[in-house]
């Protein structure tokens, strides 16, 4: 498995083990607005982020709009891993 795909598979899975919710099939759909995520879970998220992948989300990346997608919280941990 490439490291994209792990990522992608990992951020998954930390979702469906945080809010027994798997977003596999809803990869765009807004978080917040299917229930998933609330501003709590958010912090609940990125604690579990920061510690499975060794990074540090900046708290101006935290917004709702950022955040707000599977794809885009992927696209975000992936970013913060190359920096």
């Amino acid at each position: 498995m490439d490291v994209q795909a792990d990522v992608q598979a990992e951020v998954i899975a930390i979702i469906d083990d945080l809010f027994m919710e798997d977003v596999s099939d809803m990869m765009d759909e807004d978080l917040f607005d299917a229930g998933v995520l609330d501003s709590m879970a958010v912090v609940e998220l990125v604690v579990a982020l920061e510690s499975k992948f060794g990074i540090k989300v900046p708290v101006s990346e935290m917004g709702r709009d950022d955040w707000n997608t599977a794809n885009k919280i992927i696209e975000g941990v992936k970013e913060l891993r190359n920096a």
